[in-house]
């Protein structure tokens, strides 16, 4: 199995911080915003040991590394797996699965 490097682009960050702030600030739910959390962060780790052993998502944009999904409570992590040495996962976007992901992607 290829080593994995995890690395988060700012605009993902960007999408997790408004997501828990939204639970923890206008739902006043501290909890879930901290469960959903820690179960984002476990779903990126458990994919990383083999991040392209899963469907890759069809877009009719045309890109240079094929999207993935990991599904996690309501929302979708969005990631590309670029074949460096060591491979890199590069988690992309965090987005609710009722939004346009087209039009975020």
């Amino acid at each position: 199995m290829k080593e994995t490097v995890i690395r988060y682009l700012p605009l993902f960050l960007n999408d997790l911080t408004e997501a828990v702030s939204y639970i923890r600030d206008t739902l006043q739910n501290d909890k879930s915003a901290d469960d959903l959390v820690n179960a984002v962060e476990e779903a990126i780790i458990n994919r990383s040991n083999n991040p392209t052993a899963f469907e890759q998502y069809h877009s009719s944009k045309k890109r240079e590394y094929p999207y993935y999904r990991i599904y996690v409570k309501n929302f979708i992590v969005y990631y590309v797996v670029i074949p460096d040495e060591p491979q890199i996962m590069e988690i992309r976007r965090f987005l609710y699965n009722r939004r346009n992901q087209i039009a975020f992607l």
